[in-house]
C-alpha cells in the first residue's frame, strides 16, 4: 500500500509504502529510501516502532545529519580526503565531514526521492545516478528492494550497474531501539568479528586491523552495550554470496530481538552519542552493513570498485523475534 507522505519545497511528491506481513510492519519513504518505521511486538504481543524516526516529512529535511533509517550512497561511511583514485584518475568530491566525505556527500542518495513500484510482499526504489554526482564517475542505475518474508523478517537488497569504473558502497541507517523509547543502552549485542578498523583523529581507517580480544570493542559474547562507539567491524565471515548471521542486538525488558544478517564483510556499530534534535544521545543503535570505510584508498581491503558489465549486489536481513 502506498500513500502520499508529502511535498518537498520544490514540489517534488514523496509517498510512504507499508509492508506488513507475520505481525511486523515496516514503512518506508521514497524519499531518501528511508525506513520510517518498524512496528514489532514484545513478549507479551504489544506492538512498538523499533526504529528512530519522524511522522512529518519536515522532520527528514530539517533534520538530515543522523541519516535516520536512511539508504546511504554512494558510498557508505568515509573516504578519507574527500577524494580517491581509479584507473590512474584522481577524483575529488565534497567534503562533508571535516576533510572527508561521508555517506555520498551532501546530496548522496539520502536526500534523493526514489521511483518506486509494488514487488511481492514489498516495494522496489529505483534511481538513476548521474556521471559526476557528487563527484563519483560514472552512470549509475541502482535499486534497492525491501521485502518482508513469511517470519516478518526485512531484506534490503541492493543491485547497481555502471557504464564507467566507478565506487559503490551501499548500506541502510537505521536507528533500532528494541525498547520502543527512551535510551537504547541497556540492550545486549552480540557481534561476529575478531577485529576492527582501527581509525585516525578524522575516524579514517589507517590499514591496520585491531584484535578486540581484552578490550571494550569484544561482543563476541553478548553483553550489554555502552556508549562511545562509532567504529567499524571486520566481520568473521568476510564477503559471502549470500546473507550470514553476524550479529544480535536484545532488549531484556521487551524482550524483542533483532538478528542481523548480510552478505557485506564488515559493520559499523554506533551508539550515536552525539544524536540531536528531537532525540537524545543514544537513543538508537545504529548497525550499518558494508564495506570498509576508505576502502577506494585501501587496496589490502575487500574491493568496492564496479565496472560496466558487473553487477554490485549486496543484501541484508533484519530478522524480529522475542524471548520469554
Amino acid at each position: 500500500m502506498s500513500e502520499l507522505f508529502g511535498t518537498l519545497s520544490d514540489g517534488t511528491r514523496v509517498h510512504r509504502w507499508t509492508l506488513e506481513r507475520a505481525g511486523v510492519r515496516v514503512r518506508v519513504l521514497t524519499y531518501g529510501g528511508i525506513v520510517q518505521s518498524a512496528e514489532v511486538p514484545d513478549r507479551d504481543g504489544r506492538a512498538a516502532d523499533v526504529t528512530l524516526g519522524f511522522s512529518a516529512l519536515e522532520g527528514y529535511t530539517a533534520h538530515p545529519e543522523p541519516y535516520l533509517g536512511a539508504l546511504v550512497g554512494r558510498y557508505a561511511n568515509r573516504i578519507g580526503g574527500a577524494r580517491f583514485s581509479l584507473d590512474g584518475t584522481t577524483y575529488r568530491l565534497e567534503p562533508n565531514n571535516g576533510p572527508n566525505s561521508l555517506h555520498g556527500g551532501d546530496g548522496g542518495f539520502d536526500k534523493r526521492v526514489w521511483d518506486a513500484e509494488p514487488v511481492e510482499h514489498g516495494v522496489r526504489l529505483s534511481r538513476v545516478s548521474p556521471d559526476g554526482e557528487e563527484g563519483f564517475p560514472g552512470r549509475l542505475e541502482v535499486s534497492a528492494t525491501y521485502t518482508l518474508d513469511e517470519r516478518g523478517a526485512l531484506r534490503i537488497a541492493y543491485e547497481a550497474v555502471t557504464d564507467a569504473p566507478t565506487v559503490v558502497n551501499l548500506t541502510n541507517h537505521t536507528y533500532w531501539n528494541l525498547a520502543g523509547s527512551g535510551s537504547a543502552l541497556g540492550h545486549e549485542l552480540r557481534l561476529d568479528a575478531s577485529r576492527l578498523t582501527r581509525v585516525d583523529g578524522n575516524l579514517v581507517p589507517t590499514g591496520e586491523l585491531d584484535p578486540v580480544e581484552g578490550t571494550r570493542f569484544d561482543f563476541r559474547e553478548p553483553r550489554k552495550t555502552g556508549a562511545g562507539y562509532d567504529h567499524n567491524y571486520v566481520l568473521d565471515k568476510g564477503v559471502s554470496d549470500a546473507p550470514v548471521e553476524v550479529a544480535e542486538l536484545y532488549d531484556p525488558a521487551s524482550g524483542r530481538v533483532l538478528r542481523v544478517a548480510t552478505t557485506e564483510p564488515g559493520l559499523q556499530f554506533y551508539t550515536a552519542d552525539h544524536l540531536g534534535g528531537p532525540f537524545a544521545p543514544n537513543d538508537g543503535i545504529a548497525l550499518e552493513t558494508q564495506h570498509f570505510p576508505d576502502s577506494p584508498n585501501r587496496p589490502a581491503f575487500p574491493s568496492t570498485e564496479l565496472r560496466p558489465g558487473g553487477v554490485y549486489r549486496s543484501a541484508t536481513v533484519y530478522g524480529f523475534s522475542v524471548r520469554p
